[in-house]
């Protein structure tokens, strides 16, 4: 075979991986029970080689789980080396330092097997709704509050189900039915990624992965260092606040950009928090180095050749990198800021051609009570409410979408259908985008009230920017902040558990992206459109544009 051909064929292999883990992906989504899985996409699945190295990822997943994933197969072999492993064996673990940051993230990895050899390894994961403790509440002051932590372990041995573990999960769930059948989506979504790649290796005459595996690893590594090659050398700095729970927390970071690496170090950032908002280094990996490459190099593939080039140092000890037995449930109020932090070391570094920052983490909106039309049936549902992204250069940033997690909302109908809960109103946010020549995308609000005469709780555990918001970029304006109010006009804290007392109604509004550019500089048109769509208020448009009415 000629080296054109040679090449023509490894790109077509390339792209038959990538449709693998893509139906490894779907598959979760078709088979999960967890609404925040099958409707939100909180998911990850990728293929590795047998030394754990990622080297392909599906395009559906959140980079939490996916780049958290990098790392953890590798745990994986150390507790079960490669030879250990059998065709059936499935291995599985919740750990948050290990895995993806905290309890309620199961990772599941199954080794492929053609012909009884050891080829690849399927890893796949998804937030499950209840693994006991305290719930999804940030309020817990150690691990051991919140949850049940499973060690690396087999959940299946030679195609036998743990029926132990699944017993013990099981009964320290309140959503037992759900945990199973999510646990087992993974297990299946990875067989069938098993099944799709022997079948692969058979069309293409393939007795092994090496090959293939080190040319898509040695092309990614090579393609980020000709990215690096391009940017200025040096050391950057940004600072962060947010609104941490009892107290601001403060991120602060350095950037040094080398020939051959990117390191970025957290030193400077405040300690552990108390409660449960810490991020696990692996999470605080997996988003800082996620946003560095969507500045860099957004079109090369994400595995473990092209992370390679990153290095993140935290000190120990720290909000970014809290010890066993810290909290960690929610630990995306730090963790998806993560990728704002290294946008703000980049344009340091270029002075210019960021995005301003975004609404950051979701508004997580864990929904719990009893249903009296059904003797008190107990109910604990999960919504997600999302803020506006950052204004992008030469582009208004977008409204109600999820950056950096990438996960969707879960349809109101899915809400009401599994709880008697009702979605008064769900629109976007009037003015929460960040005034600039290019608009801060918008947040939206939410009102959620009680069908019937009972209370409800809500966990505020991952709200945040109700005090800071989205910083602006380059004259641009900040976006608004994100608020909650009963209609009674209590107003409600972040990160604590509120119960809604009956015949009150609840109003989220998440915060909004921060604006890019000289307000004043923004077209009169795209004012206009603004203020017919509902997007920015007359009166907001006066002060932050100098808007004077389209017909004036």
């Amino acid at each position: 075979m000629t080296e054109a051909l040679q090449e023509i064929q490894r790109q077509v292999m390339w792209n038959r991986l990538i449709a693998v883990v893509e139906e490894q992906a779907q598959a979760i989504l078709r088979t999960a029970f967890g609404s925040v899985v099958r409707e939100a996409g909180d998911l990850s699945a990728g293929v590795y080689d047998t030394g754990g190295r990622m080297l392909a990822q599906a395009v559906t997943g959140t980079p939490g789980h996916v780049n958290t994933m990098a790392r953890a197969v590798a745990h994986f072999l150390q507790r079960f080396p490669a030879a250990s492993l059998a065709p059936g064996d499935v291995l599985v673990t919740n750990d948050p330092w290990m895995g993806t940051g905290h309890l309620f993230d199961f990772v599941v990895v199954t080794p492929a097997f053609r012909d009884g050899r050891l080829v690849a390894l399927f890893a796949s994961t998804c937030h499950v709704a209840d693994v006991g403790g305290r719930g999804f509440t940030a309020e817990a002051r150690s691990v051991f509050e919140e949850g049940v932590l499973v060690p690396h372990m087999h959940l299946r041995r030679g195609g036998s189900l743990n029926q132990v573990l699944l017993e013990l999960l099981l009964a320290n769930s309140r959503n037992p039915v759900e945990v199973r059948g999510d646990l087992l989506s993974l297990v299946a979504a990875n067989d069938t990624g098993a099944l799709r790649l022997v079948g692969m290796m058979d069309e293409f005459g393939l007795d092994a992965l090496d090959e293939l595996a080190s040319t898509i690893l040695d092309r990614s590594r090579a393609a980020m260092l000709q990215k690096l090659a391009a940017l200025p050398r040096g050391d950057f700095g940004t600072r962060m606040r947010l609104d941490g729970f009892d107290e601001p927390v403060d991120i602060q970071a350095r950037m040094t950009i080398t020939a051959e690496q990117i390191v970025v170090d957290f030193d400077g950032t405040s300690s552990a928090s108390r409660y449960g908002i810490n991020s696990p280094l692996c999470y605080t990996e997996a988003y800082t180095c996620f946003g560095l490459k969507c500045l860099i190099a957004p079109e090369v593939p994400n595995n473990a050749g092209s992370l390679s080039v990153f290095e993140v140092r935290a000190p120990a000890g720290s909000a970014v990198n809290p010890t066993r037995p810290s909290p960690v449930t929610a630990r995306h109020v730090i963790g998806q800021m993560l990728p704002d932090v290294a946008f703000g070391c980049f344009a340091e570094a270029t002075g210019g051609g960021t995005p301003a920052e975004s609404a950051g983490s979701i508004w997580v909106l864990p929904l719990a009570g009893v249903d009296p039309r059904e003797g008190g049936r107990p109910f604990n549902a999960m919504n997600v409410g999302i803020g506006g992204i950052g204004a992008r250069p030469g582009k208004d940033g977008l409204a109600c979408t999820a950056f950096p997690s990438g996960v969707g909302s879960i349809p109101i109908e899915v809400t009401e259908l599994e709880t008697p809960l009702v979605v008064w109103r769900k629109t976007f946010a009037v003015d929460s985008g960040g005034p600039g020549e290019y608009r801060g995308g918008l947040g939206q609000t939410i009102e959620i009230g009680n069908s019937v005469v009972a209370p409800f709780t809500v966990s505020a555990a991952t709200w945040d920017r109700l005090d800071h918001p989205a910083r602006g970029r380059d004259g641009g304006q900040a976006g608004g902040v994100g608020r909650a109010l009963l209609s009674d006009g209590t107003r409600l804290q972040g990160k604590t558990v509120h119960t809604i007392a009956a015949g009150l109604t609840m109003t989220v509004t998440l915060p909004g992206g921060g604006g890019l550019g000289d307000p004043r500089r923004r077209s009169r048109e795209a004012i206009g459109n603004d203020v017919a769509l509902g997007f920015v208020s007359p009166e907001a448009a006066a002060r932050d544009y100098a808007w004077k009415g389209a017909d004036r």
